[in-house]
């Protein structure tokens, strides 16, 4: 993609956006909700048009969305898009088809996807008996059985228990080793951490930084971050704090304060005065930076912060 934008009205949802994922690739694609995440998605795939710029889709720039081209795409929705009243195994053979896989190649398919997403066993039972792990996983079943080049997963593990979150990082894991491309959003950094090869985080519909994590975490090691906490975060004085030389940003959850400070600052000692004055301190811990910091220097949120749409 290249200097792609995209406007809903006034509201620019995407402001000329640059972004190259390479085969054989995972990519992270990171950004707090409203950053455009599911509009990026939903061009590059050719769902919503364009207004300016390029995608350039398996070497082709031209008309990037042929039939054949979308034939190489696999997408994991972040809604659960399976039909209840058929099995497993008819969603998969319904997919299949729509991708125009026939007779005996169909039904090796379905098996192998069903297979590879640990529900074989499950392959006559409708999905109204499926905790929502076994949902998510038929779910990403549905998006693998005509073996995309390209696989797009928005948020696939959102609401599901950690056993069923393991299999699917492992499965993305597996798919890479055989030569699957995939661009994978997710609102968990853990998981960024473990299966990508590069990170991408954008915000306000803009692509703002990207490299591998311990690139990114090398680019904010001038940083250092303070956990304090407090008997009441209410007293704190939050607009004091970012007032003092070398904070670069204040975040209060729960009971407690976070501050992101200028390395070598010597800001611990005022920070944690300022701070007793207004309330008592149960505790202080100082920490290297990590992606969620490089996140948080980056964007100015929490990436978990807000709910709705990305």
């Amino acid at each position: 993609m290249q200097g792609v934008v995209k406007r809903y009205g006034n509201a620019v949802a995407l402001d000329y956006v640059d972004l190259a994922i390479y085969e054989g690739e995972i990519v992270g694609l990171l950004g707090p909700n409203g950053a455009g995440k599911t509009t990026l998605i939903q061009t590059m795939t050719g769902m919503v048009p364009i207004e300016r710029g390029t995608i350039k889709l398996f070497g082709q720039s031209n008309n990037p969305f042929t039939h054949a081209n979308k034939e190489k795409l696999g997408l994991v929705t972040q809604e659960i898009t399976v039909y209840d009243e058929l099995t497993a195994k008819e969603n998969l053979q319904f997919f299949a088809g729509v991708y125009g896989l026939k007779g005996s190649e169909r039904k090796e398919r379905v098996q192998e996807a069903l297979a590879f997403v640990g529900l074989a066993e499950y392959a006559d039972k409708v999905p109204t008996k499926f905790s929502g792990g076994m949902k998510r996983r038929l779910n990403i079943a549905c998006a693998l059985t005509h073996r995309p080049k390209l696989l797009i997963m928005d948020e696939p593990t959102v609401g599901i228990d950690p056993q069923s979150r393991n299999h699917i990082l492992e499965s993305v894991k597996k798919l890479q080793e055989q030569g699957t491309t995939i661009l994978y959003t997710t609102h968990y950094m853990e998981e960024v951490q473990e299966i990508a090869s590069r990170v991408v985080i954008m915000d306000q519909g803009q692509m703002i930084k990207g490299g591998t994590v311990d690139q990114l975490i090398q680019s904010i090691q001038h940083e250092e971050r303070i956990h304090i906490d407090v008997a009441d975060t209410s007293l704190l004085p939050v607009e004091q704090l970012q007032s003092i030389a070398g904070v670069m940003h204040v975040d209060v959850a729960g009971t407690r304060v976070t501050v992101i400070s200028t390395a070598g600052s010597g800001n611990v000692d005022r920070i944690l005065s300022l701070v007793k004055e207004y309330t008592g301190v149960l505790g202080i811990q100082t920490e290297n930076p990590d992606l969620e910091d490089v996140f948080l220097t980056l964007t100015g949120k929490q990436l978990r912060d807000g709910g709705g749409e990305a």
